[in-house]
């Protein structure tokens, strides 16, 4: 884990005010019983998750596709290749979904904008050079041209929900 305090608990405050904000529906699946807490969940998600990730088209269209999903600090950290298609829609229009799941256990759901960490012309983010020994340490060294080949994408969540059976908690 991560995480600090303060974003634990900027976390745990978007889960709830994500929950609230949802329709009455949802409320009924997703009950204190059906899901985790800001600490449970950042436990949940240590490591590689994958994700479906959906972005939209100049046309409107939805397109949905998998990445590697990183979950730190609160918040979802994805690459792909500069020339992917979602790389392309990112750019032109960064509003983004992703949904990571593990059967029946296990459903986080983020709707936001992303951010890119590491542009080709531009400063990258503050704490790129952490998040790349990060990526570096899980991938290889030598994985990528971390410069030019890849590029990484941080989702700021305006919106998430977990659903979480019994078997998804994590174990003490």
């Amino acid at each position: 884990m991560q995480e600090t305090p303060e974003e634990l608990a900027a976390l745990q405050a978007l889960l709830d005010s994500s929950l609230a904000r949802s329709t009455a529906h949802l409320r009924s699946i997703i009950t204190g019983e059906s899901t985790l807490t800001a600490e449970q969940l950042v436990e949940a998600l240590t490591g590689m998750c994958t994700l479906a990730l959906s972005t939209v088209t100049a046309g409107g269209e939805p397109r949905i596709s998998g990445v590697d999903g990183h979950f730190l600090h609160g918040r979802w950290h994805f690459g792909t290749a500069r020339g992917a298609a979602k790389a392309r829609h990112l750019a032109a229009r960064p509003a983004a979904s992703a949904a990571h799941l593990r059967g029946e256990e296990l459903g986080v759901f983020t709707h936001g904008t992303v951010e890119i960490l590491n542009p080709v012309n531009a400063e990258p983010a503050a704490d790129w050079p952490e998040l790349l020994d990060y990526f570096k340490s899980f991938y290889g060294e030598d994985m990528f041209d971390w410069n030019n080949e890849v590029v990484y994408y941080r989702l700021h969540p305006h919106w998430i929900t977990v659903y979480a059976s019994g078997a998804a908690l994590p174990r003490p």
